[in-house]
């Protein structure tokens, strides 16, 4: 399969900006609310927290894998006909979720269906186009504000999504939102790139996918990169689906935790946009290293000081700063390194890596809540995984890639 190079005719960066926020605020609000469905939807189904944990953890491993194929269509094709496919499956994968009466197809609505529409309504396929589109100068910073985007999306949906659980039942509110999805069908086309599908089979490449794959493989820092998202995966997947009944279980009012994931929303707005325009100016390497380790100091104090609602709001909005500002650096690096051409491929490898962290960060989550009736275990696991994905990014080469050049 051979990518094209970047249309010559661009969309205007407003466009690309405005409909591709939306896009993310949309698939990215709803995806963070999951955690509010672990209690209602177990209690009134008889299932523990582990099948509910599995669904989600499920979902997660989909995503990241599916989000590689959905990355080689859209390099290749433009991302518009991925975000229709995409925002069809996020529907029919919300409605499969309300109606499933057993774990089995529970788990292939939640997990499997909603992570194949994932892939295709994200941030790899939206970065794909920013980095195509986009002039290099400002394609960090614009990284940031799509970024933002699915952090106000969060912030947008969340207490949205606890209103409806309250007053509607879980079971309707998420008929709601797999008719509100629908809405990325509009905002595709404002992201269909101008002559790219037309040029799909005629416009030479540089590089062909294999020759990307082993080069990307091959590099160190690629590898690094991979393996500081994995730890993202983890720390974001366990706070997001679990924080809420570790609230509760630790007494704190519902509402709590509902405000909490909104705050982590709303700061995050601020902090994904800051780490994209701190790109364009400082190591994106040493930006990075300090997100990890920040966080794992934000959740160690979280940890050791008394849990109340004020607590946990202190603790919500310096994630929040810090949450997916990760995002924005590590495909702003991708794209400096490797170039354009396969950025939505390259970028869903590393995703892979971020969501097979999600996947245990959510499923040992739930596996070690029920066999020790606590997440203190994981809670500590997060904070030591932080610190070592603080050491991994410091020796990232952000550089160019030497093509050709013989690499050890």
């Amino acid at each position: 399969m051979q990518p094209v190079p970047p249309s010559p005719v661009r969309l205007s960066m407003r466009q690309v900006l405005v409909c591709g926020a939306a896009i993310v605020t949309l698939s990215m609000g709803i995806r963070h609310g999951f955690g509010l469905w672990l209690q209602p939807l177990t209690q009134a189904q008889g299932w523990s927290r582990q099948a509910f944990a599995f669904a989600l953890a499920l979902q997660n491993i989909a995503w990241g894998l599916s989000g590689i194929f959905a990355g080689m269509v859209a390099d290749r094709f433009g991302a518009f006909r991925v975000l229709l496919a995409g925002a069809l499956l996020y529907a029919a994968g919300l409605a499969g979720m309300a109606l499933a009466s057993h774990p089995l197809p529970f788990a292939l609505a939640t997990g499997v269906v909603i992570g194949l529409a994932q892939a295709g309504t994200t941030y790899a396929v939206v970065y794909g186009v920013i980095g195509r589109q986009v002039d290099p100068a400002r394609r960090s910073w614009a990284m940031g504000v799509a970024a933002a985007a699915g952090s106000f999306g969060q912030f947008l949906m969340l207490p949205l999504e606890g209103f409806l659980i309250s007053t509607i039942g879980w079971q309707q509110a998420l008929l709601v939102l797999a008719a509100v999805v629908l809405a990325i069908l509009p905002l595709a086309f404002g992201l269909r790139e101008p002559g790219l599908a037309g040029r799909a089979s005629t416009g030479p490449a540089p590089q062909g996918v294999g020759a990307a794959l082993r080069e990307a493989f091959g590099y160190p820092s690629f590898q690094l990169l991979m393996a500081g998202y994995f730890v993202c995966g983890f720390q974001l997947a366990f706070i997001g689906v679990h924080m809420p009944s570790y609230l509760k279980d630790k007494g704190l009012p519902p509402g709590v935790a509902s405000y909490a994931l909104a705050l982590v929303g709303l700061f995050n707005v601020f902090g994904s946009y800051a780490a994209g325009a701190l790109g364009q100016r400082l190591a994106k390497r040493k930006i990075l290293a300090f997100i990890y380790l920040a966080r794992a100091l934000a959740i160690a104090l979280f940890l050791w000081a008394p849990l109340s609602p004020a607590s946990v709001y202190a603790f919500s909005a310096a994630m929040g700063l810090l949450w997916l500002s990760t995002v924005p650096v590590t495909n702003a690096i991708i794209a400096q390194i490797f170039g354009v051409a396969h950025l939505s491929m390259l970028g869903g490898f590393v995703f892979f890596s971020h969501q097979v962290g999600s996947f245990l960060g959510v499923w040992l989550g739930g596996l070690l809540y029920d066999r020790t009736g606590s997440y203190d275990v994981v809670w500590a696991m997060t904070v030591a995984l932080g610190v070592f994905a603080a050491l991994v990014n410091l020796p990232v080469r952000e550089s160019p890639i030497p093509r050709g050049a013989v690499r050890a």
